[in-house]
């Protein structure tokens, strides 16, 4: 495959980023979108020139730090993540577009690296259980209804990727910080800070300057796990619950 690239430039957080243009051919079907990027870089390195900066780390879809903006979308045309897209999902001959996470959260550090240190800032405002120290308890010593363990399940698969906020038009954080409340929230061991968590950490949301949400639904629709919308709707009676305990 032969293949035109569009690709965010930035040296770094305080100098302009543009668009620059690149050929790239030889490139196999069978290669992740982050091989690809491998080759580019490898040519670019060959002709003396700064490679292209992106994060990575697990290439397993695990991790979510390949955050990646193509073609407009969030991790690419199809759900998964950007390590886990492989190029057959491309034609020979495509101009594709690749940018960095775009919101006012999440500051470029470099070409396609952004900052997102504000979801550690989140989740280390609550994101936590009071375990008593000691031996480990047996593990069936504490009854969790299987209902609430595959909820607590399906909102722990959440990687932290940021497509979420990528997608989003308003670049809120909800459907993260949503997942990270509820997987801790539905559980009894996550019973004793239930009020304090989901007041502090979506206070910690609101103050690292992410967007409101409108419900779009554009987050669900690009998380590469699959978290639902309605985890949102959880969240917020949660909140209005805890508001209500805490002001009565």
């Amino acid at each position: 495959m032969k293949l035109t690239l569009r690709v965010w430039r930035q040296r770094n957080a305080d100098t302009p980023g543009a668009m620059s243009t690149y050929d790239v051919d030889g490139i196999s079907a069978d290669m992740s979108f982050l091989e690809m990027l491998d080759t580019l870089n490898e040519a670019l390195i060959l002709r003396g020139e700064d490679p292209v900066a992106f994060d990575h780390d697990c290439r397993e879809g695990i991790c979510g730090a390949c955050s990646l903006v193509i073609n407009g979308d969030a991790h690419g045309p199809e759900r998964t993540t950007a390590c886990q897209l492989h190029m057959r999902s491309f034609r020979d001959g495509d101009t594709i577009d690749i940018e960095p996470w775009r919101a006012a959260a999440f500051p470029v550090v470099k070409d396609l690296v952004v900052d997102r240190s504000a979801f550690d800032r989140v989740i280390q405002s609550g994101g936590y259980i009071s375990a008593p120290t000691g031996s480990a308890p047996e593990a069936h010593a504490t009854p969790v209804p299987k209902a609430d363990a595959d909820s607590a399940f399906e909102h722990a698969e959440c990687i932290g990727c940021g497509a979420c906020v990528a997608a989003c038009p308003n670049g809120s954080a909800m459907l993260f910080t949503s997942a990270k409340i509820n997987h801790l929230n539905v559980l009894p061991q996550g019973s004793p800070e239930r009020e304090t968590r989901v007041l502090d950490m979506v206070a910690q949301m609101d103050a690292e300057g992410f967007g409101g949400c409108t419900l779009t639904g554009e987050c669900a629709t690009a998380c590469p796990k699959g978290i639902p919308l309605p985890s949102i709707t959880a969240m917020n009676r949660e909140w209005l619950r805890a508001r209500r305990k805490v002001k009565g």
